[in-house]
């Protein structure tokens, strides 16, 4: 694991819960064959650090959608499909 990326991805999502499942999702994503969002470093890059490196360029990112009570759990889950 490439510690200067993941400190650098823990100053833009200072969130640790929020930042490993960001991750995770994003590593399982790029297994299954999504192409990355940056360059690697070189040839045989772990997809962790890839997308650590995305997070790291800012170019992975997230939101945080609270429900509130006017708001079905439908119509969250269509605003968060939408973006």
């Amino acid at each position: 694991m490439n510690f200067e990326y993941l400190e650098t991805a823990n100053q833009r999502i200072n969130n640790k819960p929020l930042l490993i499942n960001m991750v995770s999702r994003r590593v399982k994503q790029l297994a299954d064959g999504m192409r990355p969002m940056v360059k690697p470093d070189h040839p045989h890059q772990e997809n962790l650090d890839i997308a650590l490196k995305e997070v790291a360029e800012g170019l992975l990112t997230a939101e945080i959608i609270h429900k509130t009570p006017e708001m079905s759990s439908e119509s969250a889950a269509e605003k968060l499909l939408s973006l």
